[in-house]
Order: C-alpha cells, then sequence, then structure tokens
C-alpha cells in the first residue's frame, strides 16, 4: 500500500497534510473538511493530533463522522460557530508514521520508492535471471491504482536505434513487486510477458 505524501510538507517537521478546514457545521463548532488523506478514519478519530503547517498550533479531533461522503470533524476548543468559522481555511498536518511500523505494515510514501533500481526477482515468471537491472523508478502514479513508472536501463530502439519506448508502468502489487529494500536501494519485479518492454 502507498502511503499519500505532498510535495508542500513543511520541513522542519515530516508531516504529512491532511485536510482543509470548510464551512462552519450547525452552531456547536463542527466543521466539514477537504480531506488529502487516504486514512481519514485515523486521522480523524476522537484524540488524533493534527497541526498547522508551522507545527505551532494544535488541533485536537474531539469526535468526527460521515454524512453524504463529507467528513465533519468537531476540534477540541472550536464551541460555536464563530470559532468554527474562523478556522476557515486552515490546513492542517498529521505526524508521518514511524517507519519502522510501516514497513512492518508492507506500506511506503511515493517518496520512498522513486529512485529505487528495479531489479528482476528470483524465480520469475519470465525465467530470466534474477537480480537482471530493469531499470529505475522514476515516478509513482496514482490512478484507478498504484502504478510504479520505470526508466529502462535499456530503451527499446527500432532498427534505426531510435529509443522507440524507455519507460514502463508496472502496477504497485505484491503479485509484481515481490519484495523492496530501501537500505539496499532496489526492488524486485515479477513481471509477466509483455509488461516491459523488450523483455
Amino acid at each position: 500500500m502507498v502511503r499519500e505524501m505532498h510535495a508542500d510538507d513543511p520541513q522542519q517537521l515530516e508531516l504529512l497534510r491532511v485536510c482543509r478546514i470548510g464551512r462552519a457545521q450547525g452552531l456547536k463548532g463542527e466543521v466539514t473538511v477537504q480531506i488529502f488523506t487516504d486514512e481519514p478514519e485515523y486521522r480523524f478519530a476522537p484524540g488524533a493530533v493534527l497541526y498547522t503547517k508551522d507545527g505551532e498550533e494544535e488541533y485536537v479531533v474531539e469526535n468526527s463522522r460521515t454524512f453524504k461522503n463529507r467528513w465533519i470533524i468537531k476540534f477540541e476548543g472550536i464551541d460555536d460557530r464563530d470559532a468554527s468559522e474562523a478556522a476557515n481555511g486552515t490546513v492542517l498536518y498529521g505526524e508521518a508514521d514511524d517507519p519502522e511500523e510501516m514497513l512492518e505494515a508492507d506500506e511506503w510514501y511515493p517518496k520512498d520508492l522513486i529512485g529505487l533500481e528495479a531489479r528482476l526477482a528470483e524465480g520469475n515468471a519470465l525465467g530470466l535471471e534474477p537480480g537482471t537491472v530493469i531499470g529505475k523508478v522514476v515516478d509513482v502514479i496514482e490512478v484507478a491504482q498504484w502504478l510504479l513508472k520505470i526508466r529502462l536501463a535499456d530503451p527499446v530502439r527500432d532498427a534505426d536505434g531510435v529509443v522507440v519506448e524507455n519507460s514502463a508502468l508496472v502496477p504497485f502489487v505484491d503479485e509484481l513487486v515481490p519484495d523492496i529494500d530501501l537500505e539496499e536501494g532496489y526492488l524486485t519485479l515479477n513481471p509477466p510477458g509483455g509488461l516491459i518492454p523488450g523483455l
């Protein structure tokens, strides 16, 4: 699983953009939020702490609920409509999770994957030499599923030697990407025939 991480994250803390506070909801301090996270149940659980971009202001979730696919949050200390309207537009961030815990849960941030060398896995379906370098991860793309964009080490060329394909898109699923080693800087691929140009 890939965790969302955004380019405008504050530098001083490892914080991830979670939501932007929207309009007041009712008279008791509840607000709607525009979410930027793929795990709202975790980020908006009672007691969860969110921060402003500079990390100086804390917003503690008192309770949360969904209504017609929208999240409605009540933060501690925002107790009336005036206070909730004053918070409108505030962007909130959450702390990044511990890398070791993420590793155990098999979760990754896109920035962790970009730059990794892509090698063929042991016992790959193509029957090719394990460890053969396919290329390098240059992007992580979210469409219907997460895709790794691999820049090929050996681009496909036409009869005149002109490069016709220099990258491949690989679905980021366990069957196709069995191993990831951040320390060693590589991941392994077990692609079916036709997925990687030239293989």
